[in-house]
């Protein structure tokens, strides 16, 4: 079952909503994507989902996912999901960590991983 963001952002922590709606632009200036709401998390996709991201204890959780590994401060665990692509699951609690490598690896998750590895 889907929900519109507005609902799946509803009673939660100001902060951490502001930090999801500063992601979620950065996905959507990435490219064209469908954007897919779920009551827990909110995905987005071509035909492939190449990100993601859920508000959990007021911090922003995400994956991004790539067909090779990277580094950011942020980075809690990379680990790969296909023969080709690597899943990166980031923790932010700052505007200033969703910086111009996170919106460069979105841009690349979207053109490489959204449209599918096959």
């Amino acid at each position: 079952m889907t929900h519109d963001v507005d609902r799946y952002l509803a009673g939660k922590p100001p902060a951490a909503v502001e930090l999801f709606h500063r992601f979620r632009a950065m996905v959507l200036a990435a490219g064209e994507c469908e954007e897919r709401v779920h009551r827990t998390e909110v995905a987005w996709a071509d035909r492939r989902v190449f990100a993601s991201a859920f508000i959990v204890s007021g911090r922003l959780e995400v994956a991004i996912d790539l067909l090779r590994q990277v580094e950011h401060p942020a980075l809690l665990q990379s680990f790969p999901t296909t023969r080709k692509v690597y899943t990166h699951r980031f923790t932010f609690t700052a505007a200033d960590q969703l910086d111009a490598d996170i919106e460069a690896w979105l841009v690349e998750a979207h053109d490489d991983v959204g449209p599918g590895t096959r």
